[in-house]
């Protein structure tokens, strides 16, 4: 609507400024006929002087030839051209006149001047013949008659008075020019007074459009500047109100339309800084932890360092102290050296197992042992690491049951297979691990049960359970980590370095199993392996629990 009154307005304007223009344009035409009729006139009357005031310098001397004064013929002959060429341009002029006054007044006047001219034309010639045969006076001759004669040719012709003519056609003239200066001054009188007026009304026009456009821009604009300035302050929720005019409602609801998306961006990036603080805060807490464990880590290290040194000293210790106290002194009898050998053959195998442990340990990385997996009888790699332990079991004076035979045969009197994909060597050191910490952590008299069952969602169930001397529940999450040891276990039994459990599940894990402990201080402990059975050997597969 504002860009339809403003398109009026310069139209408005424009056609005024036209409209001024046309009518200068006219006026000063006008005007311009007024002076060229004026100078016509005023050259008209100015040529009838001139030819009188020639015809009397003729008439003079007629008269000085008459008086025989030695009138010059060459004279006679100039002054009468300039009286042709007088002629001649009254008659050339008086045309141009009679074509710009087309008016009734202006053709009644052309009549007279051209009836006059056309006098004067007759009367030139005759006047020519005349003068050519004037001649001088003869002696005696009467002068009066002879000037008489002389001033009819020059003051008559087709009976009209020539002064009379002349006169009156330079009245005439005169009044001419006189009434076509005046009708100049009014044309430029008018002109003046149209371009005043135009000009007032062009500024009138002018300074009502701005002032009625200022008063229309004003509250807009306003509204748009403070909108803007909002915007700048960061106050997001401003809007501009609605607009009356199309143009700036469109502008306002662009702003609107962009604050709202600043808005919108605003509050998904505070949403993403939120997020990050809280992943830098997780992540933070995270390292804390890290950290934390890496300190408890080195601590561990340090301890197991100090472990391994008197791990390691007091077998070696003991072997030499058994051989120096046996070969020091005399000879002794075949059983007493046999004695003193078992009890350095057992100590060298205590030295053994804490070295293995060592080399275990060793690896940077227990997940990457390498094994040599392919398709065994769960059954017979068990009744391996059981037939291992018992010699164990017996010196600790602890009961090892595994499957029973009456079980294993079932219904139809066939020995169950559970056929797993798996290393058979790490499998059994696997097994030696669980049944030697159930070994180790039972009471002398207590029994260590193992039971073995094929889960429905394709699993096979092993587990280990002893009736020792449990583990406390602060310290289960930490019993897989490498050299953990809690203090029951070390009060308990204090070789070890405690590793075992930290290889158990890494080998578990490395067969695509899982290793978990189900304990409670003083009522012993149930390590729980599950191993994905084989399906590709084909074998019978005994379901549900075989235990003792």
């Amino acid at each position: 609507m504002l860009r339809r009154r403003l398109t009026f307005a310069l139209v408005a304007l424009a056609a005024v400024v036209v409209l001024q223009g046309l009518g200068a344009v006219w006026v000063l035409n006008q005007a311009e006929q007024q002076v060229l009729r004026g100078r016509l006139a005023s050259d008209i009357q100015l040529g009838f002087v001139e030819l009188s005031a020639t015809k009397k310098e003729l008439r003079s001397w007629v008269a000085q030839l008459q008086q025989g004064a030695g009138a010059d013929p060459a004279v006679r002959d100039s002054l009468q051209a300039a009286l042709r060429d007088r002629l001649d341009s009254l008659q050339r002029t008086a045309g141009a006149a009679a074509a710009i006054d087309t008016s009734a007044a202006g053709r009644a006047e052309q009549l007279q001047r051209l009836d006059a001219l056309a006098v004067l034309g007759g009367h030139l010639e005759a006047l020519k013949r005349a003068v050519a045969g004037v001649q001088p006076l003869t002696p005696g001759a009467d002068a009066r008659q002879a000037w008489a004669a002389l001033s009819a040719v020059f003051d008559e012709a087709q009976g009209r008075d020539l002064r009379v003519l002349l006169a009156e056609a330079i009245a005439r003239e005169a009044a001419a020019v006189a009434r076509e200066r005046v009708a100049a001054d009014r044309s430029m009188a008018l002109s003046r007074g149209l371009w005043l007026a135009m000009a007032a009304t062009l500024a009138l026009a002018a300074l009502a459009a701005a002032l009625h456009f200022a008063r229309a821009l004003r509250g807009p604009l306003q509204q748009l500047s403070d909108g803007a300035q909002a915007l700048e302050r960061g106050q997001l929720a401003h809007r501009i109100a609605p607009q009356r005019d199309a143009e700036f409602a469109a502008v306002a609801r662009s702003m609107n339309t962009m604050a709202a998306a600043l808005a919108e961006h605003q509050a998904r990036e505070a949403d993403a800084r939120h997020r990050l603080e809280a992943e830098v805060a997780a992540r933070t807490a995270e390292l804390q932890g890290a950290l934390q464990a890496l300190r408890q880590a080195d601590s561990r290290r340090r301890q197991l360092f100090a472990d391994i040194s008197h791990e390691l000293r007091t077998p070696t210790t003991a072997i030499r102290g058994e051989a120096e106290i046996t070969l020091r002194g005399r000879d002794r009898e075949a059983p007493e050296y046999r004695a003193a050998l078992q009890r350095i053959v057992e100590t060298s195998r205590q030295l053994g197992a804490v070295i293995d442990d060592l080399l275990a340990m060793a690896r940077s990385d227990i997940d990457a042992l390498a094994l040599a997996r392919r398709p065994v009888d769960l059954a017979e790699v068990l009744a391996e690491a059981l037939a291992q332990a018992a010699p164990l079991a017996a010196e600790r004076g602890v009961r090892l049951q595994g499957p029973q035979p009456a079980d294993e045969a079932g219904a139809a009197g066939a020995r169950p297979r559970w056929p797993v994909l798996a290393d058979p060597q790490r499998l059994v050191q696997l097994l030696l691990v669980l049944l030697d910490n159930a070994i180790g952590y039972s009471h002398r008299g207590g029994r260590v049960q193992v039971q073995v069952a094929a889960q429905g969602d394709g699993t096979l169930q092993l587990e280990v359970a002893d009736e020792g001397i449990g583990i406390e529940a602060t310290e289960l999450p930490q019993v897989f980590e490498r050299h953990y040891r809690g203090a029951a276990a070390r009060r308990h039994r204090a070789e070890g370095i405690g590793l075992g459990l930290a290889i158990a599940r890494a080998l578990a894990q490395a067969h695509g199993g899982t290793l978990a402990l189900h304990s409670a201080p003083g009522q012993g402990t149930r390590a729980r392996l599950v191993l994905p059975l084989n399906h590709g050997v084909s074998a019978a597969l005994q379901t549900g629990p075989l235990a003792a």
